[in-house]
């Protein structure tokens, strides 16, 4: 297209007096050139949307200009999910979804080597913590986390191809030792005790890659190669929920339903993991060309042991059966333990249960037992519809917020009061 535009400058310029040809074929070159280039940006952006099945929408936060963010026409069916083998800790230690947390400021406990603010976004509910380049994070976690453990987070990467790597983004598990998980020492060199980490390089066209790596005393402990993880890439400007499983040396990831890793002998024995560092690498891009959101943080020790419990004891409850804020709607990542589940039961026929929901104190009662009632009759129908359970063998009820197992003044007692809990029908 430049070269015709550029021909047809040649043959009419003898047309033109030549002290104007020098300024009129460099118009003429500067009026293709921005048409040309302005097409090109609309055909890429459209063909690229197409591809990925994205339209645009607009999200404003509370520290930054108006961004673009995409999100798919259509969201991925539940259906996806039911292979999703995850299933969290028995014991919740450490909760955070910032809920507490002031606008425009660094969640409370949390250090960085350079800036982070707590946002509300136009699409998704609660508050997320607005992560930049290049900085370190530290949670506020202070307790150790044992041998067995699991860590969960949701992650939201606003990104749009504009001709530069997008940021590389690490999360590692770590051991402080005795020393203060949130020490200024910890943000450059977590690696002096041990860690394990898992490195995300975003790209596009399925450049998308993942990496684990583990050090003991800055010494290299297991590097993995280089995994392809174009999954990730369909879901730029929407929530992917990221799931840590350690079993002593064993690290396992999850992006999503995506089992990314299954690592054997990937984390160092003998020291106690009790942090988790995130890192966002240097980039081209600005803070108004891309962003990164991080929340609903949830670390849990310990392995869950639902056969015994619901075979044995004949009494289960899990923190793990996760709903959308306020709704009875399952997300995703709950049916690792609906499907735990659900093989118990066709592996024990004459075993009758019934499904009980229980709310933390926020809101008031009555909505709080009538959300706690359909919480529990939606599990019930994933176990029929997904699992074909039959429906005689499942009863169902909702105690809202009338029987708390943890303290509703802090994080951790609300995120274990809201629970599902399944008792043997005699």
């Amino acid at each position: 297209m430049k070269r015709a535009a550029l021909a047809f400058a040649i043959l009419i310029v003898p047309c033109i007096a030549s002290a104007q040809l020098g300024g009129f074929v460099n118009k003429v070159k500067n009026k293709v050139n921005q048409r040309v280039d302005r097409k090109v940006d609309e055909a890429f952006d459209k063909g690229l949307d197409k591809a990925e099945g994205k339209k645009p929408v607009s999200t404003k936060t509370d520290n930054t200009s108006t961004n673009e963010i995409t999100q798919t026409a259509e969201e991925p069916g539940i259906k996806s999910a039911m292979k999703f083998d995850f299933v969290p800790g028995a014991d919740i230690v450490y909760y955070e979804d910032f809920k507490e947390e002031s606008i425009g400021e660094l969640p409370t406990g949390w250090n960085t080597n350079g800036t982070g603010e707590v946002t509300t976004l136009d699409k998704y509910p609660g508050k997320w913590l607005r992560l930049h380049a290049p900085f370190a994070y530290l949670t506020s976690n202070t307790k150790e986390l044992g041998e067995n453990f699991t860590i969960e987070f949701d992650l939201i990467l606003q990104l749009k191809n504009l001709g530069w790597m997008y940021p590389e983004i690490s999360f590692s598990l770590f051991s402080s030792d005795t020393e203060s998980t949130t020490a200024n020492e910890f943000l450059k060199e977590y690696r002096k005790k041990a860690s394990v980490s898992a490195l995300i390089h975003p790209g596009e066209s399925r450049n998308t890659r993942a990496y684990v790596k583990s050090y003991v005393k800055l010494q290299n402990h297991f590097h993995g190669e280089g995994k392809p993880l174009s999954e990730l890439e369909q879901w730029y400007g929407k929530p992917v929920h990221v799931a840590i499983q350690v079993q002593k040396e064993r690290y396992r990831l999850w992006i999503n339903e995506v089992k990314a890793f299954d690592i054997p002998k990937a984390v160092p024995p003998g020291p106690i993991m009790n942090q988790l560092h995130i890192d966002i690498s240097s980039t081209n891009y600005n803070d108004s060309q891309y962003a990164i959101y991080i929340s609903n943080f949830k670390f849990a020790k310990g392995l869950p042991d639902t056969r015994h419990k619901l075979v044995d004891e004949g009494r289960f409850s899990t923190t793990a059966i996760l709903f959308d804020v306020n709704e009875a709607t399952l997300k995703p990542e709950s049916y690792g333990t609906i499907k735990e589940v659900a093989g118990i039961l066709k592996e024990h026929k004459d075993l009758r249960i019934k499904i009980t929901g229980h709310t933390d104190s926020d809101g008031n009662d009555k909505d709080n037992l009538e959300l706690s009632q359909k919480r529990a009759a939606a599990v019930k129908t994933a176990l029929i519809k997904e699992y074909g359970i039959d429906e005689g063998r499942l009863e169902t009820d909702g105690k809202g917020e009338a029987e708390p197992v943890g303290d509703n003044k802090t994080k951790e007692g609300k995120a274990a009061n809201r629970r599902i809990e399944m008792q043997v029908i005699r």
